[in-house]
């Protein structure tokens, strides 16, 4: 029962990382005019590429595949994703609460993803 409540944790966190990158592309016209707007650099490719990762990664993740790797790479990814994108600390009102609410969830997520990297070793 454990290693299938196991398997079942991972696949519901590889699986909101590979509904969100699916999304990125998706939307990917208004996502790269957002970030455009808030002033990324080279918004295009740094979407695809984090679109490809976190797809990737959450599909490794989900299928048991890479040990504590794909965990530990999307464990990168949310931390760097959530300082650039959700610095909540920039702004006031609403946009402020509503970026909170991102970060701390990705905080969250980060807690899953390092259980996940862990158990794997």
């Amino acid at each position: 029962m454990i290693a299938f409540l196991h398997h079942l944790g991972l696949v519901l966190l590889g699986g909101v990382f590979i509904w969100a990158g699916a999304e990125h592309f998706l939307r990917f016209r208004a996502v790269t005019a957002s970030l455009a707007e808030r002033g990324f650099p080279a918004p295009r490719p740094l979407l695809a590429a984090g679109s490809v990762l976190e797809i990737a990664g959450g599909f490794c993740l989900a299928a048991g595949l890479g040990g504590p790797f794909p965990a530990a790479t999307l464990a990168v990814f949310t931390i760097a994703a959530s300082f650039m994108a959700l610095n909540f600390w920039r702004y006031s009102g609403d946009e402020r609460e509503a970026l909170r609410t991102g970060f701390t969830i990705n905080v969250a997520v980060l807690g899953g993803l390092i259980v996940a990297a862990t158990i794997s070793l």
